[in-house]
């Protein structure tokens, strides 16, 4: 008897409208019930797969061949009436980017009441009801105050707690979910693992999860795709291949990622990048060949077929049993205290911030969202921020740059004091990297421009040629190569773009440097050449590093210290490896609980 499938994609080809392929052959099944992984890093096509089930690709691309099947319905032979009513009630979707999949001039409610009503929940009191259902599900406090709030009135990870709870609203059989916790703290990572496990306890939910957490991959998936270049190249039982990996590139992927445990060894960083759809036509071998440590002459001429390595495992290589010969980075060794600064770049005191609201009744209300903060960050050193969602970690760094007025106790940022003293004398010597790389670059301006822009506005401003003489210098500092000067934003990928972020903050030769989630949305691979990058730079830095994640592994990874604030607190401080191997609060304690892996996995 044939085995019954939810989702069935066979042989499924992608290409542009000049011919050069984005997917090859990718053929994939996802049983009922069954939670199926997608990983690799950008650009390796796993979008394009969601896209392609929601008949959203973009323009320029087609299926070229191939098919898509849902329940015995053939997804890709259905008119677009037809195929419209599955999606969102039978198929849900959870986007990659909260803050823009949700419309800024309207409410939650109106939101997510208009997706419940498309549905099949026809009374305005059934909508609301299923709404505030949902938002307790998905852990969101005071469920009937976010129905009356605008979407810029909620954090990254709430917008994507809203987004997770539409996406079930209607007990889908299939959920599409592309880069789901993306935005998320660890905290309510786990929540959305839990919550992912009891919609499939108790509907049978089965999910395509694409992610470039390999961590989060093996908490929650059955199986796992790993995919590049557009093909799968190896797929088998999660666990085994985030464990034992029989591809050279699940390897490297394995061996890239921070760890919160063990001994401290450097991130492998993949050499060159991958090959564009054009460069693949040309290719005769394997498309990983030219940045694999143990390719030799057959991996470059001919094309490798999958091999069976166990039941259920197979992969796309020449030689998988070699895979375990690609060995670890050294190990690290951590910077000396004595090398770090004795003044002090940045000094908190019993430091507080309230705002001023006003409830529905008009009555004003004061809301402490800081209370009494004691903390300091020395000469080069690189302090790390963690916190859920709603600590404080973002309000504090605003205080720190001048965006918000101190309410309470006193700030001391680089010798002056932040309440008294005018906001353009810490111009040059407080940058903050932000954490969409894409946003934060002007698309029409190129490169070397974009890096030595804080220059234009000083009555000295260096000429033309010094300016281009020194973005070629802050752009090695940052390792892109020279002929990045002329491109523009979107003629580079995502790390490079933050990297040219990195660049652009250290042109005026900062003393505090503010990082605030600058990896959280890249993939494993291009968060490994970040974290390396950053530690490239510490070992002659003369700036102090203060990092915002809710990634502990990557705290550790860079830091000296590490900063736990939990509702506008800092419950804990100290040296990262005594945080995080032996906390003392009990919320730092349930931090590194959950960083360590879903409990039920």
């Amino acid at each position: 008897m044939m085995e019954h499938h939810i989702l069935h994609i066979k042989n499924l080809e992608i290409c542009l409208r000049t011919g050069e392929q984005i997917l090859h052959n990718v053929d994939l099944a996802v049983r009922p019930g069954e939670i199926l992984g997608i990983i690799g890093e950008s650009g390796a096509g796993k979008s394009m797969i969601g896209s392609a089930i929601a008949d959203t690709l973009p323009n320029g691309l087609r299926i070229s061949g191939g098919s898509i099947d849902f329940d015995g319905l053939t997804l890709t032979d259905m008119n677009r009436k037809t195929r419209r009513d599955l999606l969102g009630r039978d198929i849900g979707f959870i986007p990659q980017e909260p803050m823009t999949a949700l419309n800024p001039t309207l409410t939650i409610g109106q939101q997510i009441g208009r997706h419940l009503a498309r549905v099949g929940f026809g009374t305005a009191r059934k909508r609301q009801e299923r709404a505030i259902e949902l938002f307790t599900e998905v852990g969101l406090d005071r469920p009937l105050d976010l129905l009356k709030s605008y979407p810029h009135q909620l954090s990254g990870g709430m917008l994507q707690r809203v987004l997770i709870a539409m996406a079930f609203a209607s007990n889908p059989r299939l959920v599409i979910a592309d880069e789901p916790t993306t935005a998320l703290d660890v905290t309510s990572q786990r929540k959305v693992v839990e919550l992912i496990a009891r919609m499939r306890g108790a509907h049978n939910t089965s999910m395509l999860f694409i992610t470039h957490d390999l961590q989060l991959a093996a908490d929650i998936c059955d199986d796992v795709a790993v995919l590049y270049a557009g093909r799968v190249v190896e797929r088998g039982d999660a666990r085994e291949i985030i464990k034992e990996p029989k591809h050279p590139y699940s390897r490297c992927l394995n061996l890239a990622m921070p760890n919160l445990s063990g001994p401290m060894t450097r991130l492998r960083t993949l050499p060159k990048s991958m090959p564009s759809a054009i460069e693949r036509t040309v290719m005769k071998g394997c498309e990983f060949a030219p940045r694999c440590p143990i390719a030799d002459e057959v991996c470059i001429t001919i094309s490798p077929l999958p091999h069976t390595v166990s039941p259920g495992h197979w992969s796309a290589c020449h030689r998988p049993e070699q895979t375990a010969l690609i060995a670890p980075p050294p190990l690290m060794t951590g910077r000396a205290a004595a090398e770090l600064g004795d003044k002090f770049v940045l000094r908190a005191s019993a430091l507080g911030k309230t705002y001023r609201q006003r409830d529905w009744l008009g009555r004003v209300q004061q809301v402490e969202a800081l209370r009494g903060l004691n903390f300091e960050v020395r000469e080069r050193e690189f302090v790390g921020i963690v916190g859920e969602s709603g600590s404080g970690k973002s309000t504090l760094t605003k205080l720190i740059v001048g965006l918000e007025d101190v309410t309470d106790g006193a700030l001391e940022v680089v010798g002056l004091d932040r309440s008294t003293t005018p906001r353009d004398r810490f111009f040059d010597q407080v940058q903050l990297v932000f954490q969409d790389p894409q946003s934060a670059l002007n698309p029409r301006r190129r490169i070397g421009s974009l890096v030595t822009q804080g220059l234009e506005c000083r009555h000295n401003a260096p000429s033309s040629e010094e300016r281009n003489n020194l973005a070629r210098d802050l752009l090695a500092k940052v390792m892109l190569p020279p002929d990045a000067i002329g491109r523009f934003p979107d003629q580079l990928s995502g790390g490079q773009k933050q990297r040219v972020n990195i660049a652009r903050a250290l042109c005026s030769n900062p003393r505090l440097l503010i990082a605030d989630e600058i990896v959280s949305g890249l993939d494993v691979s291009v968060q490994a050449q970040i974290l390396e990058l950053l530690r490239g730079l510490r070992d002659d830095a003369s700036f102090s590093l203060l990092l915002i994640s809710h990634d502990l592994a990557v705290v550790r990874h860079i830091c000296d210290r590490a900063l736990v604030m939990c509702k506008g607190e800092i419950v804990e401080q100290g040296p990262v490896d005594e945080v995080f191997d032996n906390p003392q609060h009990p919320y730092t304690k349930e931090l590194v609980v959950a960083a360590k892996g879903n409990p039920q996995a």
